[in-house]
């Protein structure tokens, strides 16, 4: 798939020797939602800035469309809309007249029908005279959405785009910004809501401490580094595993009963008959079984720690 935007060897070092990115390469496909996860302070924000024209990179480079963002700035920033973390729009201004105000900025024509269209799609258009002052939270964001859309960007990046923002707000977010993807926008989000990028993203990238340690297909991600766990729940208690069970991985839980069994995916073998035909020969019996697998989140704390 032809990517968007690309990014090569991209450096940031600060004033006071600070290095905020180190060698960032990195390649955003054309129409896809790209979640980018990350601890606070893994840098970010200082990527999307860069990419965005706000803050300058020191080496590297970084194209929008085949637009470098040195060489050619304007073309670039015009292919990007943004949706900072802060709330920053005029408390005394009304929805239209900031939406307005946003797509003049980029030198746009004026298009009332456009600007109805995107307020209609973040259900603003009811609101649209109404000062931002007197709005929601949730309201706001929504607000600052429609300003990141005004001058019809190709690409948009949410950065925590639901901090603040009440569960069932955050749903209907969540489906313009599914909305958005089937209008062509290629959309990339930082969330430390992960079961919503587990739910949303493509693909999935982790950044730590100025590097990027993983880029992958969400799918897949989850296939390579997801454990499975299957839950027994017993007969009858269980004080304590015998001898005869300590070579599987297998933990007590629910004051002994329940065992849970975990188990590498990724492998070709699971363990699990032969297990199954040692409790059978332990005399432990069970009455069902169920299995989950690790989640998201357990996969982006595990990658965290490891490059700690």
């Amino acid at each position: 798939m032809q990517s968007i935007i690309a990014i090569k060897d991209l450096t940031k070092t600060y004033a006071g020797g600070f290095e905020a990115l180190k060698k960032i390469d990195l390649e955003i496909r054309r129409g896809e939602i790209f979640a980018l996860l990350g601890p606070n302070g893994a840098g970010k924000t200082t990527l999307i800035n860069i990419v965005c024209g706000i803050v300058n990179l020191t080496n590297g480079s970084v194209s929008v469309a085949g637009h470098d963002i040195r060489k050619n700035p304007r073309a670039a920033r015009d292919l990007v809309g943004l949706v900072p973390q802060e709330l920053s729009t005029d408390a005394f201004e009304t929805v239209w007249a900031t939406t307005v105000f946003s797509r003049g900025l980029f030198g746009k024509k004026k298009s009332p029908e456009y600007c109805e269209k995107v307020l209609r799609s973040l259900s603003l258009w009811d609101r649209r005279n109404s000062k931002i002052m007197t709005l929601s939270g949730g309201m706001k964001r929504r607000v600052m959405i429609a300003k990141a859309l005004a001058h019809e960007p190709q690409v948009l990046f949410l950065d925590e785009p639901t901090a603040g923002v009440d569960v069932e707000l955050r749903q209907d977010m969540w489906n313009v910004v599914r909305g958005l993807k089937e209008s062509g926008v290629t959309i990339i989000l930082t969330t430390h809501y992960i079961e919503e990028a587990e739910e949303m993203a493509e693909r999935v990238g982790v950044i730590n401490r100025g590097e990027i340690i993983l880029v992958e297909e969400k799918k897949e991600l989850m296939r390579k580094l997801g454990k499975k766990q299957m839950t027994l729940q017993l007969h009858g208690q269980l004080a304590s595993l015998p001898a005869s069970l300590a070579q599987f991985p297998l933990e007590l839980h629910a004051d002994g009963h329940e065992l849970v069994y975990t188990y590498d995916t990724k492998s070709e073998r699971t363990g699990i008959t032969t297990m199954l035909a040692a409790l059978a020969d332990a005399g432990i019996r069970f009455k069902d079984l169920s299995t989950t697998q690790s989640s998201l989140e357990e996969i982006f704390v595990s990658l965290v720690r490891r490059s700690a």
